[in-house]
């Protein structure tokens, strides 16, 4: 089992969540708000995603309630799945009208701002209700807005021909602080799916210049934390950035590969698209 949250990583997190935020919300008021920022978003809509992000996590930190006070979204959040989040953010989008990036970076500013403020009296590795039945560490909570402004702060600049920077040791908190965090405080039912279990055991050990080594391991459909040296079936050597981009659709396997970014080996390395198809993401 991994240690709880240590306290240099959570001011890491803290600190993390409120520079990113703030580089996010000047890159809104920097560029086009009705450019494409991806094939179906403009810019605005992407700022309105992330507001519907950071006001939920407002509300979960804060203890004031679930994901959102709409009773449409309260119905679709227990359902959640990875292969159903598209669906649940057309949901969630479909309840935020506002599409002034002002006013949308003016709340991301403030819904930052209220999260600091409860993390002060928060142990960084409680754990807090999450989408799908799952239990996400507070730690693990800021991780993965951090994570939604980099990816999306990408996409942005890519667009509009802006620079964004994501550096790797923000990138980390979300290996070592969401994926590790759910997995070990338990995914509920986020990884179902119809289809036949892979039947047996695949140990996966991850490592970084920016992590700790960790272990995870599916067995006959479960994925848990194992236990570094014991069994491994395939090691991954990562770079936190390209693994998060990659994990979310922005940069190909084969292109990680290639640049050295993601280094594959071990006893069976074939079984680690096994363990991926199992541990996904939303792309």
């Amino acid at each position: 089992m991994l240690p709880a949250v240590s306290p240099t990583t959570w001011s890491n997190a803290r600190h993390s969540v409120e520079i990113t935020g703030a580089r996010f919300a000047e890159l809104l008021l920097s560029v086009p708000s009705e450019a494409m920022a991806t094939v179906d978003w403009t810019v605005a809509d992407t700022a309105a995603h992330l507001v519907t992000i950071s006001d939920a996590y407002r509300r979960m930190l804060g203890k004031s309630g679930s994901l959102s006070e709409s009773p449409v979204i309260a119905e679709v959040i227990p359902r959640t799945t990875v292969d159903t989040v598209a669906q649940f953010n057309d949901v969630a989008l479909a309840q935020l009208t506002e599409r002034d990036v002002r006013t949308l970076a003016g709340r991301l500013r403030e819904d930052i701002a209220a999260i600091q403020r409860a993390c002060d009296d928060l142990d960084p590795d409680e754990p807090i209700d999450w989408l799908g039945g799952s239990r996400v560490p507070a730690a693990g909570v800021l991780a993965h807005l951090v994570n939604e402004m980099q990816v999306h702060g990408r996409d942005i600049a890519r667009a509009t021909g802006t620079r964004w920077a994501i550096l790797p040791a923000d990138a980390a908190l979300f290996f070592e602080l969401f994926l590790l965090g759910v997995t070990r405080h338990g995914y509920g039912h986020l990884l179902d799916w119809n289809r036949p279990e892979h039947r047996g055991r695949v140990a996966v050990e991850f490592r970084s210049a920016y992590t700790s080594p960790a272990v995870m391991v599916l067995d006959n459909g479960r994925v848990s934390i194992g236990h570094p040296g014991r069994d491994i079936d395939v090691k991954v050597r990562f770079d936190p950035v390209y693994l998060n981009l990659m994990l979310f659709g922005r940069v190909s396997r084969a292109r990680a590969a290639l640049t050295g970014k993601i280094v594959v080996w071990g006893r069976r390395p074939w079984l680690l698209p096994v363990f991926m198809r199992k541990m996904r993401l939303p792309s």
